[in-house]
């Protein structure tokens, strides 16, 4: 991420970049019951996990596995994929073991590798739920690229399986990580500027061509679920709750015939139960990212704000810079770090769970025209 260097501006922080993610990754809170750690001898905090990434799509080539090159808990151990040929690529540039790469098909066999601790998911959202039981009953612990499946039934199934199996399951929700999301956050929490109770954001990009994306048995929607997701997560996290309420309108489609199966864009509001109000808006036919908060006694202003890198910050007290972090890396080495201590993850199914909930009730209202309640848990 190549964000500005330097201090935190005319912002005074209570709780410094520093101080603040050393202390959420590498924490020592009270160890979790009922997940399966590593047997006593292996669980050197100093030893590396093994991450298996399984689907080699963009993501995974352009930001995981290069993110994997700069963790210091884990380490790119093994891939699977429905492709041989990406798997022999993988192999020759990362030094990977032939006995590590996996297919789709042979997936349980990687329950005999001790080598590989962590799947990482990074399929289309529609099948997140096979692959993570599946790798969780292989005896693995699972990270699930956001959305986290496509339905709230699904997200209960992931759930349940890495409970029985025993394992962590954990969510690709990279800003928990990115320490301007972070900021975001203590100041909600916090209130240094004031509650916030007006937040506004949008997401989207101009999509040309047909992809999973496009494809609702694959995607479970279009830019709400690619895109609305950050606005959501990023408003629960900013308030500090989930909304009890939300109201949708998707808006006539410019090119019907590439988003025959999902929306093209969609906005909506989501009603928190202490008065605070989000409005959002997801596209894949126009140009957007930012969110805005404001508080009684400030504001939060976010520029390129759910991206990889690059994002800018401005404040009320003065602008944000901080030192360049990779939100990849960052995310994996604190999964890695609660697994070998057993720390519960700060990003849990259950946290991907509620913000699928949340989407479903956007798509009902904007299908409905009605104002929906949010289904707890």
């Amino acid at each position: 991420m190549t964000t500005k260097q330097g201090e935190v501006g005319d912002l005074e922080l209570h709780c410094s970049r520093r101080e603040f993610l050393p202390s959420l990754l590498f924490g020592t809170a009270a160890l979790a019951t009922g997940i399966r750690g590593l047997p006593r001898a292996r669980q050197d905090k100093e030893r590396k996990l093994g991450v298996a990434l399984l689907g080699l799509g963009r993501y995974a080539a352009g930001e995981l596995g290069p993110a994997l090159r700069q963790t210091k808990r884990c380490y790119l151990a093994g891939v699977v994929t429905g492709h041989p040929e990406k798997g022999e690529r993988w192999a020759a540039e990362y030094d990977l073991k032939k006995t590590n790469i996996y297919s789709y098909e042979n997936l349980e066999r990687i329950a005999d590798n001790k080598e590989i601790d962590i799947v990482y998911v990074v399929t289309p959202p529609g099948l997140h739920p096979e692959f993570a039981i599946r790798a969780a009953k292989a005896g693995k612990h699972v990270i699930s690229e956001k959305p986290m499946a496509t339905s709230v039934a699904d997200c209960e199934r992931m759930i349940a399986a890495c409970k029985a199996a025993g394992v962590q399951l954990g969510i690709g929700y990279r800003l928990h990580y990115d320490p301007y999301h972070l900021e975001m956050q203590r100041l909600g929490k916090e209130t240094e500027l004031g509650r916030f109770t007006k937040i506004t954001g949008g997401f989207g990009y101009v999509m040309r061509e047909r992809e999973h994306r496009t494809d609702k048995k694959l995607a479970g929607g279009g830019p709400l679920m690619d895109l609305g997701i950050y606005i959501v997560h990023g408003a629960c996290m900013a308030t500090g709750s989930t909304p009890s309420y939300v109201r949708a309108k998707e808006e006539p489609k410019l090119n019907p015939e590439l988003f025959n199966e999902v929306e093209e864009t969609i906005s909506f509001t989501l009603e928190f139960p202490h008065g605070e109000n989000c409005e959002g808006l997801a596209s894949f036919n126009r140009g957007a990212n930012q969110f805005h908060l404001e508080g009684k006694k400030g504001w939060m202003d976010l520029k390129n704000a759910f991206a990889y890198r690059d994002i800018t910050v401005a404040t009320s007290r003065g602008p944000l810079n901080y030192p360049v972090t990779n939100q990849q890396a960052a995310q994996m080495d604190d999964f890695a770090n609660c697994v070998l201590t057993g720390r519960p993850t700060s990003v849990p199914g259950e946290l991907g769970r509620r913000d699928i909930a949340i989407l479903m009730a956007i798509y009902e209202a904007a299908r409905t025209g009605q104002r929906v309640k949010v289904e707890r848990a």
